[in-house]
């Protein structure tokens, strides 16, 4: 039998080159894969996008979200019989009408907010990228200084308005799905991904210690692992 595609999904202040090292396991393993560009400006029109992506993809698929990311394969997946399992990175798992700050607020342990920088768009709304002098200790406390540098530089804002929008009704709810995160995420607090993980009766879930927001860039092999149990 053909492998599953595995469908990547960054999240804010990120892009896709931050899942390298996972698209290089997972080649290597044999497994088709798209990493796709998630546009960050709201999770219904974001979560559209995904869905017209995942038409140029034959056969199954397993969706994999980091942080918003989560949103949108929470999103994107319900309806879609090619969509075979969900794994959720340091993500978002909203239920229907939860929004990402909302959740991310939920319980004490995010810093996010005060390391923001917004910029006006003519919209109204506001794009919000991380401070580059605070990006390292935020988001990537357990990648290199260096590395963190280059991710900083070349991360990709979100709308406010994203951050705050409600999700529909949840693809996990008839999925199976699998959780990775790190106990010492600034951006999403341990608690909340602990409790979405059990809400969503997740099939397995990893707690890495001293983990940060993006513990899969350190951790790749971990998490490849994860989604080839996932593919199977």
């Amino acid at each position: 039998m053909s492998k599953p595609t595995i469908v990547l999904v960054h999240g804010a202040f990120a892009e896709s080159a931050s899942w390298n090292g996972v698209i290089q396991r997972l080649l290597d393993t044999g497994f088709p894969v798209l990493a796709v560009a998630n546009p960050l400006r709201g999770v219904g029109s974001d979560s559209d996008y995904l869905r017209s992506a995942l038409t140029g993809v034959s056969g199954d698929v397993v969706l994999v979200g980091h942080s918003y990311g989560g949103m949108l394969i929470t999103n994107a997946a319900v309806g879609n019989p090619a969509v075979k399992a969900l794994v959720y990175v340091g993500a978002f798992a909203p239920d229907a009408g939860e929004s990402a700050a909302a959740l991310a607020g939920r319980f004490p342990g995010s810093s996010l907010g005060d390391t923001l920088r917004p910029v006006k768009l003519p919209n109204g709304t506001s794009d919000l990228y991380i401070k580059q002098e605070r990006y390292h200790h935020q988001f990537a406390a357990d990648s290199s200084a260096d590395d963190a540098a280059v991710m900083a530089v070349t991360q990709r804002p979100i709308t406010d308005a994203a951050l705050n929008e409600e999700s529909g009704e949840p693809a996990w709810k008839s999925l199976p799905n699998w959780f990775l995160f790190g106990s010492d995420d600034l951006n999403i607090p341990v608690e909340a991904h602990r409790f979405m993980a059990e809400r969503a009766g997740s099939r397995k879930t990893i707690e890495l210690a001293g983990g940060s927001h993006t513990v899969a860039i350190p951790e790749a092999a971990t998490l490849v692992e994860l989604i080839v149990e996932a593919a199977g």
